[in-house]
C-alpha cells in the first residue's frame, strides 16, 4: 500500500524558525552549533511489520530486489548514533512471522538482533501472537527492551506483568512519552494464541494515556506505537481516525497496514494542533526518521519526517 508524498505537505516547519535563532535547514545543522544554541534535537527512529526478514530480498526479487536486511539496518543505526546526540529507536509490532526464521527458532532471532540494535521499546502486533502468549512469553528473556501497550489487557495470561502500559524517556532535557495501541484481535488471531486477552478501545485508553503523560508528567512529546493500521474504507479505528480525535498525541508511529510513507503525513487534532502519522511498509526495508529541535526554555519545536531506503547499493533518503 503507497501513500504519495505529494498529497501531503512536507513536515517541516521551516517557515517558522524560532525567533532570532536563524533556523533553517535544520536537518544540515551541525550538532557542535547547536550545542551553542538553546536548541536541542531528539531523533526518532522507527521500524515496523519486520515479519522476521533477517536477510535482505534476493537482487532478483521482481518487487524489492536486494532492499533490507538486519545487518545494513543495524549498520545504518549505528552511523545515525554516532552522527546524532539524542537517539530513540523503536519498533511497532509484527515482528513475527514471515520467513523460516521464525518456524525454526520462534522469534529469539528476531529478539537477540533487535537487542543487538539497542532498541528502546516495541509494541505488540497481531503476529506476535503466532506461536500463542506461551511461545511469546518464552521469547521475552531474549529481548532487553520493554514492550508497551495500554489496551491489551493481559492479567488472566502467561503475558500478566510482562508489558507496560507507557514509559518515559530523558533525552538532554526533553521529556518523551510513549505509549502503545494494539488492533482487535478478534478475526486476526486464534482464540487459541490469544488466550484470555481482552482487548479495549484504543481511543478511550489512548485518551487515558495521553492525559498521564502530557498533562499529568508534563511530557515535551508523545508518541504512540500503533500497531492499529494507516486508515480504512470502514469506520475500523486506524491511525488517522486516532490522529484527528485525540488531543496530546505528537506522533503516531503506524504499522499493520504494511504502508509505505515516504514522508510523516500532518493532521490536525480535535483542538486543531498537529499530529503526525509515519508508517515505513515492511520487512525491514526501510527505516523511518523523525528529526525534532526544541527550543530548550520554551519548548517549542519543529520537525522533520522522512523514510530511508536500505539498499545493497545505496541508502537513499
Amino acid at each position: 500500500m503507497e501513500e504519495s508524498s505529494m498529497n501531503s505537505r512536507r513536515v517541516f516547519l521551516k517557515k517558522t524558525a524560532f525567533a532570532g535563532a536563524g533556523l533553517v535547514a535544520f536537518n544540515v545543522i551541525p550538532n557542535e552549533v547547536l550545542a551553542k544554541t538553546e536548541m536541542v534535537k531528539i531523533t526518532i527512529l522507527h521500524t515496523n511489520d519486520v515479519h522476521s526478514h533477517v536477510d535482505p530480498f534476493p537482487d532478483n526479487d521482481p518487487k524489492f530486489a536486494g532492499l533490507g536486511g538486519a545487518v545494513r539496518r543495524a549498520a545504518l543505526i549505528k552511523k545515525i548514533r554516532n552522527d546524532e546526540k539524542n537517539v530513540l529507536l523503536f519498533d511497532v509490532g509484527d515482528i513475527f512471522q514471515g520467513t523460516p526464521y521464525f518456524n525454526m527458532y520462534g522469534g529469539e532471532l528476531e529478539f537477540k538482533l533487535m537487542s543487538m540494535m539497542q532498541y528502546d521499546a516495541s509494541t505488540i502486533g497481531n503476529h506476535d501472537f503466532d506461536n500463542g502468549l506461551d511461545g511469546l512469553v518464552k521469547q521475552l528473556p531474549n529481548a532487553n527492551f520493554p514492550f508497551i501497550t495500554c489496551n491489551y489487557d493481559f492479567s488472566d495470561t502467561p503475558m500478566a506483568g510482562k508489558t507496560i502500559p507507557h514509559k518515559i524517556f530523558m533525552k538532554d532535557g526533553i521529556k518523551i512519552g510513549v505509549f502503545g495501541l494494539g488492533i482487535e484481535l478478534a478475526g486476526l488471531v486464534d482464540k487459541r494464541m490469544s488466550g484470555n486477552t481482552k482487548y479495549q478501545d484504543p481511543l478511550v485508553k489512548a485518551a487515558e494515556a495521553t492525559h498521564y503523560l502530557k498533562n499529568d508528567q508534563k511530557c515535551d512529546l508523545v508518541i504512540c506505537l500503533s500497531h492499529l493500521g494507516y486508515k480504512y474504507e470502514n469506520k475500523k479505528v486506524s491511525d488517522v481516525e486516532l490522529a484527528k480525535q485525540s488531543k496530546n498525541i505528537d506522533i503516531i508511529l503506524g504499522a499493520h497496514t504494511h504502508t509505505f510513507l515516504d514522508n510523516p503525513v500532518s493532521y490536525k487534532n480535535s483542538d486543531g494542533k498537529e499530529v503526525l502519522v509515519a508508517q515505513v511498509g515492511w520487512a525491514g526495508i526501510r527505516l523511518g526518521r523523525i528529526d525534532y529541535i526544541f527550543e530548550r526554555k520554551s519548548k517549542k519545536k519543529v520537525a522533520e519526517g522522512y523514510s530511508i531506503k536500505i539498499s545493497n547499493k545505496s541508502i537513499e533518503i
